[in-house]
């Protein structure tokens, strides 16, 4: 219904209308018992083959919702009751700012694509406490922490330490964010001799802490891996848990949609469908290269439950959606839980253990059963 109904009617408005209205609706969702209950009735799956444990922390399943949806960390419960096993708020800054001028974010539908250049608009890290306190989250929080966009030299590695120590106690883990496209000079910051300058401290400060949280760096699919192995080996020798491969992408090959209209759109990074080769091709390059030893949250282009599963395969701890979720409605994360619910095989296998001494008959009945039991 979501995709022929109301997909439809919500694609005739601005993208960025309809993200504050959907933002709206899941805080509806988050405050009212009754809405909320549906919504976990309807799209909400648990089983125990689902979880994943990483770091001491339980995850109910291993889809996230990527950072960027819930921008100031209000509607991270409400994300919970659509099914997810995670959330990433933010980018978070420490200082609120408004972000690029719009119209600044693009919808190409023909490539189940969005191109967005936001600019890291946020309400800062003092709102997300506030929510944080009087919210209590149901589900793993992850922070991802940026610099303010005017920040320069010094103050950058300030700013993500600001950040970083303001939400300690409050979320479950981090995701430092130097690879936004729609930010003057952050990209830059992959370089490992910035990178470092950043990732020092903060791992110094988190010395310091009574609990130790993981951390996780997100890297840009435009990333050579020449630089790729640079951080990488960065991680493995300062004791960072994993990395987030990866976050959208400046480039514009083998569009559907008219060069015409993308160029008209101008720069900005572009997610959804187009991204996801690239990023299966991250995932696979990191775990081999790091020999298993990061943990990679898997995040671009994931649109179908069997590129899910396969992201995971290729060796994703866990994955983020974004672009699928709003391409494919409310229910795209419970097809992935379908997707990756063992259960069914193990019916299938059992049946067909029976198939070996068994008549027709009863091979049959084993059949039907199995048909039914999953109706």
């Amino acid at each position: 219904m979501y995709k022929f109904l109301i997909r439809p009617i919500l694609f005739k408005f601005n993208p960025e209308f309809v993200h504050k209205l959907t933002m709206k609706l899941i805080c509806y969702i988050q405050r009212m018992p009754i809405a909320g209950g549906v919504a976990r009735l309807l799209y909400r799956k648990e089983h125990p083959s689902l979880e994943r444990e990483f770091f001491g922390l339980k995850f109910r399943n291993p889809v996230g919702l990527a950072g960027g949806l819930d921008k100031n960390g209000e509607a991270y419960n409400g994300m919970a009751a659509f099914g997810f096993g995670f959330v990433e708020i933010g980018s978070l800054t420490p200082k609120p700012q408004h972000g690029n001028p719009k119209p600044r974010l693009f919808r190409l539908v023909k490539d189940g694509a969005l191109i967005n250049r936001m600019g890291i608009n946020n309400k800062g890290v003092k709102f997300a406490i506030d929510k944080l306190r009087s919210i209590k989250p149901e589900i793993i929080v992850a922070a991802n922490i940026a610099k303010n966009t005017g920040s320069r030299d010094d103050q950058i590695a300030k700013d993500y330490d600001t950040a970083f120590s303001l939400l300690y106690d409050l979320v479950d883990m981090f995701v430092v964010n130097v690879s936004c496209p729609n930010v003057e000079g952050l990209t830059n910051l992959q370089d490992v001799s910035y990178l470092s300058e950043i990732m020092d401290g903060i791992l110094d400060r988190r010395a310091t802490m009574d609990e130790h949280k993981p951390i996780f760096i997100k890297l840009s699919p435009d990333v050579p891996n020449v630089q790729i192995d640079s951080i990488l080996d960065y991680a493995l020798r300062n004791g960072v848990e994993g990395v987030v491969a990866g976050n959208t992408t400046r480039k514009r090959d083998g569009l559907s949609t008219p060069e015409e209209k993308v160029n008209s759109i101008g720069k900005g990074g572009l997610s959804g469908a187009p991204l996801y080769e690239r990023s299966l091709e991250m995932v696979k390059y990191i775990h081999q290269k790091s020999g298993g030893k990061l943990a990679i949250i898997g995040c671009g282009g994931i649109m179908t439950p069997a590129q899910a599963k396969a992201m995971l395969d290729a060796g994703a701890s866990l994955i983020e959606v974004y672009t699928g979720f709003i391409y494919e409605g409310p229910g795209f994360v419970e097809k992935i839980l379908k997707e990756l619910d063992p259960p069914k095989k193990k019916k299938r296998k059992q049946a067909e253990a029976v198939v070996e001494e068994d008549s027709p008959a009863v091979i049959q009945n084993a059949d039907t059963e199995i048909l039914e039991s999953n109706a």
